[in-house]
């Protein structure tokens, strides 16, 4: 069942599993307390199980644009539109979160990001792809980042 994330309280529900469990819910509530001062959209999520579209979706851009294939296990999904965006999240058990920023009319930008919660280790499918940029979060400690640019039509 979809719930929605508190980013005041940030709680590892639905994240139980995850060995940084407790940085990864600091990611999930520093996405939420984006979207809701950015465009004052609330951040829910979906357990993986009940959301498997989302997944593959995800999957299927990695596959296709870099020839990735996670081997984590998806915990959580969100997907939504908010103004000309669609936004898609996968939260894994190992604390990676990828997200899929897609715009709708061709005009904007559509790229795949990369954030690693603190305390895990760059997953063996990335490390030798991807450059991690380091930022700080009052939610999630220190997170790094990276991402490409989507070239093909999803």
């Amino acid at each position: 069942m979809a719930h929605s994330v508190d980013f005041n309280e940030p709680s590892t529900v639905g994240l139980e599993s995850s060995p940084v469990a407790k940085a990864l819910a600091g990611l999930r509530a520093n996405e939420a307390r984006y979207f809701m001062n950015k465009y004052a959209h609330k951040f829910t999520v979906t357990p993986a199980s009940e959301s498997q579209s989302t997944v593959n979706y995800v999957n299927t851009i990695l596959k296709d644009e870099r020839n990735i294939e996670l081997s984590a296990k998806p915990l959580e999904t969100s997907h939504f539109q908010v103004e000309n965006i669609k936004w898609t999240y996968v939260f894994y058990e190992d604390g990676l979160v990828v997200n899929v920023l897609y715009t709708v009319d061709n005009l904007g930008k559509r790229a795949v990001g990369f954030k690693l919660s603190e305390g895990m280790e760059v997953p063996r499918e990335l490390v030798e792809k991807f450059k991690f940029a380091r930022q700080k979060s009052k939610l999630a400690g220190i997170i790094r980042g990276s991402f490409f640019v989507i070239k093909g039509e999803y």
